[in-house]
């Protein structure tokens, strides 16, 4: 049974600023303890199977250090372009092949959410998976933003909310979990673990991002 007393203290499991910007919409107190895990990919291993490996690695990671009354939430990203599982790049050469991989084409970005209360081992998870159109940038472009040192800390060598960059021409699906939290779906099992929610997360979300969501109605209807 996932019924327990509201929860105390949630444990972000990552130092990502864009994660911590989105957790706060939901308007809950929040620690932030980064787990430090092996990103390899398994041979053969699905993006799905992936990202939810390692955000439920990350959760335990976290929880062995974490008091008994937290909830650990853990998140991984990653970029999926046919067969090719994209994560961050090692070098501007790298950076440079991923992202002229990517130009003109639509690709997927996969984000596994993880969370797992430390009092009784209850373990949520969830996926959002969205597809990217990417616009036609050049390669001056490229260098440009390699120049910036931002690509080093993100899937797929980029970062959709880049102001200057800004790689992506449309985005089918969660803008939110492109960035790394997909927020309804965090508050859909938060609320499974009968946390106390009172913020408008939804509304939140699309107002700091700017987009309307074409998913969020469907993800808290399943989640009811």
């Amino acid at each position: 049974m996932l019924e327990s007393a509201p929860m105390t203290s949630l444990v972000l499991a990552s130092s990502s600023p864009r994660r911590r910007q989105l957790l706060a919409l939901l308007q809950l107190d929040f620690t932030v303890s980064a787990a430090d895990i092996d990103e390899t990919v398994f041979r053969n291993e699905m993006p799905a199977h992936y990202v939810l490996r390692l955000a439920e690695t990350k959760a335990r990671v976290i929880a062995q250090r974490a008091d008994a009354d937290r909830i650990i939430l853990a998140a991984d990203t990653t970029v999926v372009d046919g067969r090719d599982i994209l994560g961050k790049p090692n070098d501007d050469e790298e950076a440079f092949a991923m992202l002229t991989q990517l130009r003109g084409r639509t690709h997927q970005v996969y984000t596994g959410i993880a969370l797992l209360r430390t009092d009784d081992g209850a373990l949520l998870a969830d996926l959002s998976v969205a597809d990217i159109v990417m616009r036609n940038y050049s390669d001056e472009e490229i260098r440009a933003y390699i120049a910036t040192r931002d690509p080093f800390d993100k899937a797929g060598a980029y970062a959709i909310q880049h102001t200057d960059f800004h790689p992506v021409e449309a985005v089918r699906g969660c803008y939110a979990g492109v960035m790394g939290l997909p927020l309804c779906r965090v508050m859909g099992q938060l609320q499974k673990l009968n946390a106390d929610l009172v913020a408008d997360a939804p509304f939140n979300c699309q107002e700091t991002t700017d987009r309307d969501c074409p998913v969020y109605e469907k993800i808290m209807s399943a989640a009811l």
